[in-house]
């Protein structure tokens, strides 16, 4: 069995008297994509935030490589090899493609006190990652990402954590408002990232995506973990939806 990546132990969440999140338990191994699973209100985005450094929590431990990590901004996150993509991911509509992939971490050409960008190296790479994420338009590196639809703004978005090679993804209903071609290439993305030896945390409404890529289902109802060990392989799409919706009791 592969090495525990990430545990996060009885997280609490709390807004004044409205509790989030209750005794959460959650793990993931190294190399292991996890479907999060839930309706509405069911406390996976709250997780996910707590995760990504979002959100403080009330009360719990989490655990990065076996060792205890304080998360407190998502700058800790992402020092802690934790890339999120939200549906509405921080995007700069006024920059290019190859800036907001590059955004804070911008190559620097010749001397760092000249702190000349390599605008060539940026705009490869975009051009590369595009490709990769499903955009078989040819968009030029150098549009603006307000120019862009949302899909196409989504496929940016998970091509930055792509590139920058995090060891947990968190993708937080990447398919939502992506075309066909879009949709394929996140989950293509989402199976190469394991291939590589990459976690992934994938939230989704849509299960028969969830089904397609994850190792192990964790479904979540009123702000709890109510069953974590659900295998695609040897469960059906109707069977998840009534663990979701409290009806398999």
């Amino acid at each position: 069995m592969a090495e525990e990546l990430i545990r996060m132990e009885h997280i609490h969440k709390s807004y004044g008297r409205i509790q989030a999140l209750t005794d959460v338990n959650l793990t993931v191994r190294q190399g292991e994509i996890v479907g999060l699973l839930g309706d509405n209100g069911a406390g996976k985005s709250t997780l996910i935030k707590v995760l990504s450094g979002a959100v403080p929590i009330t009360s719990g431990d989490i655990y990065i490589k076996g060792k205890k990590a304080a998360i407190t901004s998502t700058t800790d996150a992402i020092a802690h090899g934790i890339e999120t993509i939200y549906q509405d991911s921080a995007l700069v509509p006024q920059l290019s493609i190859a800036r907001n992939l590059f955004l804070g971490r911008e190559p620097i050409k010749g001397p760092n006190f000249l702190g000349r960008l390599d605008e060539a190296m940026m705009n490869q790479v975009a051009r590369d990652l595009l490709k990769r994420v499903g955009i078989s338009k040819n968009i030029p590196p150098t549009t603006n990402i307000g120019s862009l639809s949302g899909g196409e703004r989504q496929a940016v978005a998970i091509a930055r954590a792509m590139y920058f090679d995090s060891d947990l993804i968190i993708l937080d209903e990447p398919t939502n408002n992506l075309g066909v071609a879009e949709t394929q290439g996140v989950l293509r993305f989402v199976r190469g990232a394991r291939d590589s030896g990459h976690s992934c945390i994938f939230i989704a409404h849509n299960i028969h995506h969830v089904f397609q890529v994850v190792d192990r289902i964790v479904v979540m109802r009123r702000g709890t973990v109510v069953a974590d060990d659900i295998d695609p392989k040897t469960s059906t799409v109707e069977s998840v939806e009534r663990v979701i919706t409290g009806e398999d009791h």
